[in-house]
């Protein structure tokens, strides 16, 4: 890998290009893809349309246990090298598509807002390509390449997938993520964390309700929640070191349903992220003891259920430089940016708890582009231009991987 570190493009020649007819193709399978979003666990047809077009391509993949998502492996394994390994998501979120486009999602309150479509089209591209090179002679070590369903769904497909053996024989992994801050036919890199994890938190408090004219002979639920709501991030701020970015933030909120009425029954919900690996695993410790210090003090019967989600995303230095290589072969090392550690979780992460990998940011912006659009949102849109980018980055990365043994 570091003797191809100062490769510029042009200066070897890399096969793997797109031709026009494939860009095409691509964008037309996202586009179907888009207006058919699927939520975790239920990317069937997703699933058998990626199936479908690999098998075309005279590849064998292999449906994953719990029925969606696939792995499939392209050229031949020496078995005396692990394979590199191209992973892509496949699930959609529960929210509207507002977008006014020929693909708009077509199931209701269902949108791929978060880019998986990009990334499932991506993998499936560099599929095509890496098979034709194969049949060709040019690929000098398998590449597997795994699509996961359910990224979405807490604690994430990965650990099924994992546990299922999509890893088996792989040594190395890479991935890519659309980043609607950064220009499509760019990319983002970090070594070291990128992500950061994410758990759900959920709080249940019960007490004795009663009059709002006698609180005094009630346990007041509505501001036991109130004060949980706002001091237990504030007690986190003083018990972790404030590098760590612990960050407990709440998405929900329920009590009563009366104004004169105190209730017996409130609810929190919400996340928990953080971007340093030792204090996410002291992370339920420390919140389970701040929510029971407050519902102590307001005499309130505190049930807690603390849902691991994901660790950080912490990108292997190596591999990072294998997909900046990459990239630089590509599109010149000027169309490769740093990028800031995220606090959005990405259970890319389980991986990387059993291999090196690495998780590039794939540009998505339209160059010139200042309108506002963030993951997650309904509007959420990507320049399509981006797709062949992430195709020839996952080609040429499993091309310089092989090169030490050409």
């Amino acid at each position: 890998m570091n003797q191809l570190k100062s490769r510029e493009p042009g200066s070897v020649a890399l096969p793997g290009t797109l031709s026009a007819p494939l860009r095409a193709e691509l964008i037309a399978f996202r586009r179907d893809l888009h207006m058919h979003p699927e939520l975790g666990n239920q990317e069937f047809r997703t699933t058998a349309a990626v199936k479908a077009r690999l098998e075309a391509a005279g590849l064998a993949p292999k449906v994953l246990p719990t029925g969606t998502g696939l792995v499939c492996d392209i050229g031949t394994w020496d078995r005396g090298r692990p394979m590199l390994a191209i992973r892509a998501d496949l699930d959609a979120l529960p929210i509207p598509d507002v977008k006014t486009v020929p693909y708009r999602s077509t199931v209701p309150n269902r949108a791929h807002a978060c880019g998986h479509d990009v990334h499932t089209t991506t993998a499936l591209g560099a599929g095509l390509v890496l098979a034709e090179l194969d049949r060709q002679g040019l690929l000098p070590n398998a590449v597997r390449l795994i699509f996961q369903p359910a990224e979405e769904v807490l604690p994430g497909g990965a650990a099924d997938a994992i546990e299922a053996g999509v890893l088996d024989g792989v040594g190395r992994i890479i991935a890519v993520h659309c980043d609607p801050k950064v220009d499509a036919g760019r990319i983002g890199l970090r070594p070291g964390p990128i992500t950061s994890a994410c758990d759900r938190l959920e709080v249940t408090l019960d007490g004795p309700g009663g009059h709002t004219a006698r609180p005094h002979l009630t346990t007041d639920l509505v501001t036991a929640a109130a004060r949980i709501a706002v001091d237990v991030p504030a007690l986190l701020a003083r018990r972790v070191d404030a590098r760590s970015g612990l960050a407990v933030t709440w998405g929900r909120i329920e009590a009563g349903h009366a104004c004169n009425v105190i209730p017996q029954h409130a609810a929190l919900s919400g996340t928990v992220r953080c971007l340093d690996l030792p204090a996410w695993r002291e992370a339920p410790d420390l919140i389970h003891a701040a929510i029971d210090e407050i519902a102590t003090l307001h005499r309130a019967k505190s049930t807690i259920t603390y849902v691991r989600g994901v660790p950080p995303v912490v990108n292997d230095p190596v591999i990072t430089e294998l997909l900046r290589d990459a990239m630089t072969a590509r599109r010149g090392a000027e169309q490769v940016e740093d990028t800031e550690q995220s606090l959005g979780g990405e259970d890319f992460s389980w991986y990387l708890e059993h291999v090196p990998g690495a998780m590039a940011r794939l540009g998505v912006r339209t160059p010139g582009d200042t309108t506002r659009r963030d993951l997650h949102a309904g509007d959420f849109d990507v320049d399509e231009r981006a797709i062949a980018v992430g195709v020839e980055l996952f080609t040429a990365a499993a091309l310089i991987d092989a090169a030490p043994r050409l």
